[in-house]
């Protein structure tokens, strides 16, 4: 099986437990954790385009797991914490994890936040080696080990 149908396939694995688990993915914390995971997948590799920050935007807005919370706070969360990427990376790196962090506290909502960042990464079919790299940092920030995802 080619590298791509491996990542589409994942992504696509990753979607279904999610709607598995849809009602119980309502908290704040998930809310936001969510919202910084896209932004640091969308600014993986240190910058963000604006298509990239819309096409992200689109995904978040058509992802039904998402769906529990208003589309226009899920976006004006999402692109603060890409605001905060693009003025300094490394240090708005920082404070975006500690969004994620957010979720550490219920095992099933840190998993949800990991598996949002692969379908993200995945939706175009190349979850490259960056956005790999910063789902596996969020892997840490919510105690989860990063194999748990073949990360």
């Amino acid at each position: 099986m080619a590298l791509w149908d491996r990542v589409k396939e994942s992504a696509s694995t990753m979607q279904t437990q999610l709607m598995a688990k849809k009602n119980d993915l309502k908290s704040g914390a998930f809310r936001d954790a969510s919202m910084a995971m896209c932004a640091l997948v969308a600014a993986a590799d240190g910058t963000v385009d604006p298509a990239e920050r819309q096409r992200v935007a689109q995904l978040i807005g058509t992802n039904e797991v998402l769906q529990n919370f208003p589309a226009d706070d899920l976006r004006s969360r999402f692109d603060a914490s890409v605001d905060k990427l693009t003025a300094d990376f490394a240090f708005g790196k920082v404070s975006v994890l500690q969004e994620v962090a957010k979720a550490r506290k219920k095992p099933a909502e840190a998993r949800a936040v990991i598996q949002i960042g692969i379908v993200i990464g995945g939706a175009d079919g190349d979850f490259d080696k960056d956005e790999q790299a910063v789902v596996r940092e969020a892997c840490f920030a919510l105690d989860l080990p990063p194999h748990e995802f073949d990360l």
